[in-house]
């Protein structure tokens, strides 16, 4: 089959692409699964945008900078937050069901590392009303097709450029499909870890595929594990919004004692990498869990402004409004990916990548809440611009560095490991995930790491294991803290030696 494009996943990265493209020709998205399993849908929180009053794109900028942590690629921190608005506008007249509030004005809500309200939401399922509002648009486009439970296992690449895609269907039957550019819109890679709040499509497929095709990968290293995930023995470890905590709901350990008041100016809206961290130390030394509780709260404010995640918590027997509800660390986003310009464009001709399974650097090295959704929309529009035009890889941005330049690399890794005995590899998804959730997780050291990768080197090259070993390489090459990568061995930034992105190629 030859078409003009493909779109590989289905969130608002693809979507909102497929919907720019269709008048310039056919269009292919091809999904993992249903359309709707993407990150996208789960997205509870909202999306933000300088809309609101006392809100403008640069106090927007400021505080995207300050949660990445001095690593923020600020002209892609620029295009963000300037187009965001913009295109956020777009959304609503196109349909999308935002809250208003008793004057009919869109609702701004709050969360970690913002200084203004800004977030828009709807409910607590704000992913998922935008979701129904791209599919609904692109559906209606007779050059837009969907083939669902379509797993892309290759990258087609001639004479160095990207020319389509190879997928398997849901009998196992192989397809080529090839087309004048490509768009990686896979999402992010939770899944490479025992505890995540992702679905179990976010597998980090869109950074294998780039990888064993030969584009740049950057920042790796950069794991954002969300603080608030439902930790109950037996129930499904889904995500409780940060947006509750921003209208009031309480971190307290099991004594009632607000514990993150004692170690950030911020509070329980501190930066999600600081209270992640201060959440694990606070369960082992206690040995008891954590709770969010909002029984101070209206219970019917509570039951209203998030119906989604009450009627989660009602099935696995809790009362979000009464009961303290008991909380843990998970995996959540990937800040690093397929390394891109602002345009989309990866360092291969014909291929492009947009949303989490890409990294502009506009989230540093850990990434301001609600920012995401906002960031699929932004680049997969002008990614959809650029596949258009003539066809070109990306230069290398001047703040990156190839993989070798500085700290342990793969190949000194490699060799202090040879005279050790051999480690042990996973030998299933499951043992991979264990082994990235307790090596490569919230709190890193190189022993840890030198065992990841020693453990992952021997498993193979699966579209698990492929994407698990890079970020294992990456984190053990990082021998700083910074953002949401914490080094217990190099608990300090040093901005001296590692304030700059690192990229990887095969």
């Amino acid at each position: 089959m030859i078409i003009d494009f493909i779109i590989v996943g289905s969130g608002i990265a693809g979507l909102r692409a497929a919907i720019a493209l269709a008048a310039a020709g056919r269009v292919l998205v091809l999904t993992k699964a249903d359309p709707g399993e993407s990150n996208t849908g789960y997205a509870q929180g909202g999306i933000a945008a300088a809309l609101g009053p006392g809100d403008s794109p640069a106090l927007h900028a400021a505080d995207t900078v300050r949660a990445g942590d001095g690593l923020c690629d600020e002209p892609a921190v620029h295009v963000l937050v300037t187009e965001g608005a913009r295109y956020v506008r777009e959304l609503v007249d196109w349909g999308t069901r935002f809250d208003r509030d008793a004057n009919g004005e869109l609702a701004f809500g709050r969360e970690a590392a913002h200084s203004v309200r800004r977030v828009l939401h709807a409910g607590d399922a704000t992913g998922r009303e935008i979701g129904r509002v791209l599919w609904e648009r692109a559906s209606a486009l007779g050059s837009v097709d969907t083939i669902n439970h379509a797993l892309v296992i290759d990258l087609i690449v001639e004479d160095g450029a990207v020319r389509g895609v190879t997928y398997v269907d849901r009998a196992g039957d192989r397809h080529e499909v090839r087309a004048r550019a490509v768009l990686l819109a896979t999402g992010g890679a939770g899944q490479l870890f025992r505890e995540t709040t992702n679905p179990s499509v976010a597998t980090g497929d869109g950074i294998a595929l780039a990888y064993r095709a030969g584009a740049r990968l950057a920042d790796l290293e950069f794991v954002q594990f969300h603080p608030t995930a439902l930790n109950k023995p037996g129930a499904p470890r889904f995500l409780i919004s940060e947006a509750l905590r921003g209208e009031g709901a309480r971190l307290v350990n099991e004594r009632g004692e607000a514990f993150m008041t004692r170690v950030h100016p911020g509070g329980d809206l501190a930066p999600r990498d600081v209270v992640a961290r201060r959440e694990a130390r606070e369960m082992a030394s206690t040995g008891a869990p954590v709770y969010l509780t909002l029984a101070h709260l209206d219970a019917a404010f509570v039951t209203t402004r998030f119906p989604t995640i009450a009627e989660m918590c009602r099935r696995v027997g809790l009362d979000l409004a009464r009961d303290r509800i008991p909380v843990g660390p998970a995996a959540h986003y990937i800040m690093g990916g397929v390394d891109t310009d602002d345009w989309g464009r990866t360092s291969m001709p014909g291929l492009f990548a947009a949303g989490e399974a890409a990294c502009t650097g506009v989230h540093g090295a850990n990434r301001l809440a609600s920012n995401s959704l906002l960031e699929g929309l932004v680049f997969g529009a002008r990614a959809a611009a650029a596949m258009q035009e003539a066809l070109a890889a990306a230069a290398l941005k001047g703040d990156r560095v190839g993989a070798g330049g500085l700290g342990l690399g793969a190949g000194n890794a490699a060799s202090k490991r040879d005279a050790q005995p051999p480690v042990p590899s996973p030998k299933s998804p499951e043992e991979v995930r264990d082994l990235m959730w307790r090596s490569v997780g919230l709190f890193r050291t190189r022993e840890g790491l030198e065992h990841a990768v020693a453990a992952l080197d021997a498993a193979g090259d699966s579209m698990l294991v492929t994407p698990a070993r890079l970020v294992a390489r990456a984190a053990l090459r990082r021998e700083e803290s910074r953002g949401a990568h914490y080094r217990e061995d190099f608990p300090q930034r040093d901005d001296g030696r590692w304030k700059k992105h690192f990229v990887d190629t095969r």
